[in-house]
């Protein structure tokens, strides 16, 4: 696998770092914006663009504006959905054809998927949550999840059954509401972080395989 360091230009005064992991023969393309509080270098992001890239899909993850320069604030909706919009535009120069897909961990998926709510991403085939946030953790609601209405594209949502920022019933709820184009893969005992207590006779480790080998099944049977 190689991986290689670039730029994004976001804006005409704002540009992003992002990284390509790539296989030596890759068979789609995932575009992966990371969570609110840690940056595409983080050592969750680095396992699934790494994890990912030996199962035969490139990677391209990035940061957000905010993250660029610093700050532990998150952009606007408009600046980070204009992030996500410029980083699929590298991801599509870059799969040369392949399949390519969009999401990301936490914020990142929900960014993307209010840029493709707001205006289709060219080429993009379906959307990938890490762990989609539904609400704010004690606040069980469903209006984060609104937009996704307007999503036509097929969308796979990865998430642990404890997850604080994802009530179970309410995301079952949410996913069974959009119908054949959702799918939910629910990890049991994990957390919105996928860890998973000792008690439960797996390891963190496990989960992450779990997780990637389902990302990628589904991508190739969406690239179909």
């Amino acid at each position: 696998m190689a991986t290689s360091t670039l730029q994004i230009d976001v804006a005409p005064d704002t540009a992003v770092t992002a990284l390509w992991d790539a296989p030596a023969k890759p068979r789609a393309v995932l575009v992966l914006a990371h969570g609110a509080g840690a940056g595409m270098q983080h050592k969750a992001m680095a396992a699934t663009a790494e994890g990912l890239a030996a199962r035969g899909i490139a990677v391209l993850r990035y940061n957000f504006p905010y993250m660029e320069r610093g700050s532990k604030r998150p952009d606007a909706p408009r600046i980070a959905e204009a992030a996500v919009r410029a980083a699929v535009a590298e991801g599509a120069a870059r799969a040369g054809g392949l399949p390519l897909f969009a999401g990301g961990r936490s914020f990142g998926g929900r960014m993307t998927s209010q840029a493709e709510a707001a205006a289709p991403l060219p080429q993009v085939r379906g959307l990938v949550f890490f762990a989609f946030p539904l609400h704010s953790a004690g606040a069980p609601a469903v209006t984060r999840a609104a937009h996704l209405a307007k999503v036509a594209l097929p969308m796979l949502f990865l998430q642990g059954s404890r997850d604080a920022l994802a009530e179970a019933a309410l995301l079952r709820q949410t996913v069974q509401g959009l119908g054949r184009r959702a799918t939910l893969h629910l990890v049991p005992d994990a957390d919105h972080s996928f860890h998973v207590p000792a008690r439960s006779g797996r390891t963190d480790a496990d989960t992450l395989t779990d997780l990637l080998d389902t990302a990628a099944a589904w991508m190739a049977t969406s690239a179909d």
